[in-house]
């Protein structure tokens, strides 16, 4: 069999990855982490990547003619560090079609809501917490599901619940959804690996 390669996509602090990373390490995915794909080049997640050992790239999509040309140089890089799944932690901006179509079924993405609710361009990071909140919602959470060509509207893998509390404020509930997608990330990268 040999074992699995792994590709993280992220753009941020790289908590996620992080906790990739440490279940690597743990042996509670039993796999190797081939490298870090950002469009940031001043991000925590690099800093995590070098003191892992893992290479990280940095690929602009600004650099870019257009969506297929910057979808050419992510395929570049994949063909180089050859995925058996692609993972976004927190990657800010859209995959382009040319990646999807070409790994369909193997890039998955963390979303911190429980979709399909609260989904779709513009909904990331605090403002998703805020509109949770601003619905009146009972319950939050996080999803882990299949990338395709739409934002978050690939089939949903698997979900954790977390309840919203009086008080809450997105800072808050952030950090409860977040402790949930530490936990969910690494156990949903570990049952796909094992099905490949």
């Amino acid at each position: 069999m040999g074992v699995k390669n792994i590709v993280v996509f992220a753009s941020g602090s790289g908590s996620n990855f992080q906790a990739i990373i440490d279940a690597v390490e743990a042996n509670s995915i039993d796999a190797r982490i081939t490298g870090l794909i950002t469009n940031n080049s001043n991000i925590q997640a690099i800093d995590r990547a070098s003191n892992a050992g893992i290479p990280s790239r940095v690929i602009l999509p600004s650099q870019y003619s257009d969506s297929t040309a910057f979808g050419l140089a992510i395929l570049d890089v994949l063909e180089e560090w050859k995925p058996d799944l692609i993972v976004l932690a927190g990657y800010m901006i859209k995959v382009p079609t040319n990646v999807t179509r070409r790994y369909r079924g193997r890039i998955i993405n963390i979303h911190p809501a429980l979709l399909p609710k609260y989904g779709g361009k513009g909904y990331y990071g605090e403002r998703v917490h805020r509109a949770v909140l601003e619905a009146g919602e009972q319950e939050s959470g996080c999803t882990v599901h299949y990338v395709d060509e739409d934002y978050d509207r690939g089939p949903i893998i698997d979900q954790k619940k977390v309840p919203v509390l009086p008080g809450d404020t997105p800072q808050t509930l952030a950090e409860r959804v977040l402790h949930e997608e530490h936990q969910l990330l690494p156990q949903v990268i570990q049952q796909l690996l094992s099905k490949l």
